[in-house]
This record gives C-alpha cells, structure tokens and sequence, in this order.
C-alpha cells in the first residue's frame, strides 16, 4: 500500500488517465478520490459515476445530459454528469460494465474532450481527468471482444492494481483503528477498542469483502456494543469460526518436543484416507480409487504395503 501511495502521489500531479483494478470492496474509490485531492483539479468537482449500477438506458444521458423533447419526460434541459465535472475529475466506477456503444462516445470524450448532449448538436467541450476502476480483467475482456481495446489501452496508461486485504493482512490493525474513531464520532459513541484476542480473530478472517467488509463490522459493533471493550463474543459467527478453525489446524499439525519423523506421518495420513475411501467406496477397490483419483492398480498395490486388504472386497 506504501507502493501504491506513492504512485498516486506522483501520478495525481499530472491530468493522466489512471485505471484502478481490483475486487469489489479494496476501496477504489476511496483512492479515486484521494488522487482527486492531491491533483491541482482539488478545488474543482468530483463526479463518480457508478456505471454497473446505472440502467444501461439512463447511462447516455447520465453521462451527457440530454435536450428538451429527446425522449418522453425530457421536458427541460439537463446537464451530464460529465458537463458538471468540467475543469475536475469524473471518476467512472466499474467501467468494465459499459456497453460497447457507449464506450465509442467515452473514447472520444478522452481523445478529444467533446460530446453532443442526447437529443442535441451542439457540441459541447469540456477538460476533465477521467479514473477509472473496475474488478474486471480488462485485457480478457478486450479478448472475448466485450471492451474496446483502444479504450483499454486509452485508459491503462497508468495502472493501479489494489491487493485484497487477506494479502495485506498487517494493514489491519490500522484499518480498525481508523474506523473505530471515524465510527465513534459519527455515533457519538465514547472511544472504543478491541481485545487482543478479538484483534487476532479479525486478522484471522479471510475478509471476502475486503476493506468495505471491515468497515460495515466495525459500524455496526459500535452503534450496538454497550461499553467500550470490543471482545471475541462479540464478533459474527463466521468470524469467530474463522479463527477457531486456525487454532483447531495449528493443534493438530503441533510438533512434539522430541520432533516427528515426516515419512511416518505421511503414511499414516495416506493409511487414513485410503480407509476412508474403502469405507465411503463399500470395499469396492475401483471405486475407492476413483474416490482418491488414482488408478486401481495403485490402490492395489498400497493396499498390500499398508496390509489393509481385509478393510476391502475382492472387485
């Protein structure tokens, strides 16, 4: 993350395209806005426009406006999204979800800073920095012909890949202490922390919805927590499983003092599957072997080491 700040510092200075990938929930748009910030456009307009969650009907005009009388309710001229973010930066959220035809008009916004609002000839320029995210890989989807590759290449001048927070798990800690003060504030809820060990079941999550994820546990623990010392008991069930489950692995793969021979326990844990397999298999070697994707004359042949053959039948 160190890495990628310093990226965006140097890249918010410029007016380049950036494009930032990575999975729902990394905050992407919270960097969008971040190098919105840092950039000499800070003083002027933020306009994101989420283009997965915007009908793929509504997305022309949303983007360009439109002109009175250019459908059935257009009973005024209205500005797009892209008119009012003249002079700053529009920050196009999952663009991978854009339609083919709007991409053309996009291509053109970004090669020539001009478009005609929906129903008009005018055409009308504007100087905006566009960043886009997505938690798609683009490049695949130039290959299956659902993007357009000059857009890709238009946009992927300065990419920004952000990791998931099971990658970047010693940010964490960091994470929870932010949201925690942010929450409490927003609340009004007095200062509070989490106990080391509710801490560690929180690094033990594997986190699918990433940082938003974080965030959304933390508010709610606030807003519902009586006191001010967050503990284990009170995390969600999967979390705390999570954690559990850790522990339970680390238990049983412990090591004796005096040391283990690797060999022995390998077999033991090949003995115990191959038992497993004839059980769930009823004695039947083929299907055991299917069971354990091996070939039956395998199956055969560790039956006879391990002297299991009255654990199976004859077929």
């Amino acid at each position: 993350m160190k890495r990628i700040l310093g990226v965006v510092e140097k890249a918010a200075a410029s007016d380049t395209t950036i494009l930032l990938n990575g999975e729902t929930g990394t905050g992407k748009g919270l960097l969008a806005r971040l190098i919105h910030e840092f950039s000499p456009r800070r003083g002027k307009p933020f306009v994101p426009i989420n283009c997965g969650a915007t009908p793929e009907g509504l997305l022309e005009s949303e983007f360009f406006g439109y002109r009175r009388g250019a459908f059935t309710g257009a009973v005024a001229d209205k500005p797009g999204k892209f008119e009012l973010a003249d002079g700053g930066t529009v920050f196009l959220d999952e663009i991978g979800d854009m339609s083919p035809e709007l991409q053309v008009k996009v291509l053109r916004v970004l090669e020539e800073g001009e478009f005609e609002r929906v129903g008009g000839r005018e055409t009308i320029r504007i100087d905006v920095r566009i960043i886009a995210a997505t938690h798609r890989d683009l490049e695949e989807e130039v290959q299956k012909g659902t993007f357009r590759e000059d857009l890709f290449y238009r946009l992927h001048v300065i990419p920004i890949l952000l990791p998931p927070l099971r990658e970047r798990k010693s940010d964490i800690p960091f994470l929870v202490d932010h949201f925690l003060e942010e929450s409490a504030r927003r609340n009004r809820r007095p200062p509070m922390r989490f106990s080391p060990e509710a801490l560690q079941s929180l690094m033990h999550y594997p986190w699918p919805g990433n940082v938003r994820e974080l965030r959304n546990l933390i508010e709610r623990l606030v807003v519902l927590k009586e006191g001010d010392l967050l503990e284990v008991a009170d995390l969600p069930e999967k979390v705390r499983s999570a954690h559990a489950g850790r522990e339970s692995r680390r238990a049983a793969t412990a090591l004796p003092g005096e040391g283990i021979s690797l060999a022995a326990a390998v077999m033991e844990f090949e003995k115990a599957l191959i038992r497993r397999a004839l059980e769930q298999a009823g004695g039947v070697k083929y299907r055991a072997a299917e069971l354990l994707q091996i070939k039956r004359t395998t199956l055969l042949e560790k039956i006879k080491r391990y002297r299991l053959e009255g654990e199976a039948d004859e077929s």
